[in-house]
């Protein structure tokens, strides 16, 4: 069933251009299309309905209703397949497809579950803060300390702390109109969760990137779900990080939209300050077009 999915991508040339707009919007996002019915179907491709049903033909079936079926089991079973973890004795030629599909299937779920709304009112926090701490241990420290990164480039108050003693003695000092971004993939976490109830306590907002129905879901004052299934009481995270820098990427990004022409020129102008760190692109660099220093 998986090889559909696989079909459609080579197949997509070999159709008429109408048919070929039908695949399209099948693989655009294929979870989603297994339940739209032919009529949505053929609006999102912007196509008649015979068309769609030429296109089920085309490809090897009956009709539609034939076609979504098969599609629905395709997509299945390359949902079990890319959610499956990597173990001693799998092959070594699986090893790229494997980690490559579980992080793509992991990325299209977690921006699917991503609501709107929630996310704006995050911005929204963020952008009134006047001083925003981003907590994170383990594995979730290096996605603090790269939130922390972005958004100072964005000229905002910010910091990063891994260590859970600087956590708690920080979500200590806190007021109301501070904000915390926690991030943790399983949300059970004890320390994070010490330093958010203090941090809540001394009136700050707390925005939490961890897995839905937590014990740090429960405690923030707004979750951003990441349902990232890996199991990390015994792997090193993978899915679940890159996840979670993808959300923070989302944040950012709208901070930046929220802030308009004044936070682009501030971007402009911290680039072009870079550039004294680079080589030229124009040219190619040897060892000797590096300045040694004194």
């Amino acid at each position: 069933m998986k090889d559909l999915l696989k079909l459609l991508g080579r197949e997509e040339v070999q159709l008429r251009r109408s048919e070929a707009r039908v695949a399209k919007a099948v693989m655009r996002n294929p979870a989603a299309s297994v339940h739209k019915t032919l009529a949505e179907l053929a609006a999102e491709a912007q196509v008649s309905e015979p068309t769609v049903i030429r296109f089920c033909r085309s490809v090897g079936f009956r009709g539609f209703r034939e076609f979504r079926v098969k599609f629905a089991q395709a997509v299945a079973a390359q949902d079990k397949f890319a959610a499956a973890a990597v173990t001693a004795g799998d092959p070594q030629q699986d090893l790229i497809g494997s980690i490559f599909g579980n992080h793509l299937n992991t990325l299209v779920k977690v921006r699917d579950a991503l609501d709107l709304e929630l996310v704006l009112r995050a911005v929204d926090i963020l952008v009134a803060a006047q001083r925003i701490e981003f907590f994170g241990v383990g594995a979730s420290g290096v996605v603090a300390m790269d939130a922390q990164h972005k958004f100072f480039r964005l000229g905002l108050p910010t910091v990063a702390y891994t260590d859970p003693h600087m956590q708690l003695m920080s979500a200590t000092t806190l007021r109301p109109g501070d904000a915390v971004v926690a991030v943790s993939h399983t949300g059970r976490t004890k320390d994070i969760l010490q330093s958010v109830f203090t941090a809540k306590d001394a009136g700050a907002s707390v925005i939490a990137i961890t897995s839905p129905g937590s014990p740090l879901s429960d405690a923030a004052s707004l979750t951003l779900p990441v349902a990232a299934a890996e199991d990390t009481d015994l792997y090193t995270p993978m899915m679940s990080r890159l996840a979670h820098l993808a959300v923070i990427d989302v944040l950012v990004t709208g901070i930046a939209l929220t802030g308009g022409n004044e936070m682009v020129e501030r971007l402009r102008r911290l680039k072009r300050q870079l550039q004294v760190k680079r080589l030229p692109k124009q040219r190619r660099s040897g060892p000797g077009d590096l300045d040694p220093g004194p």
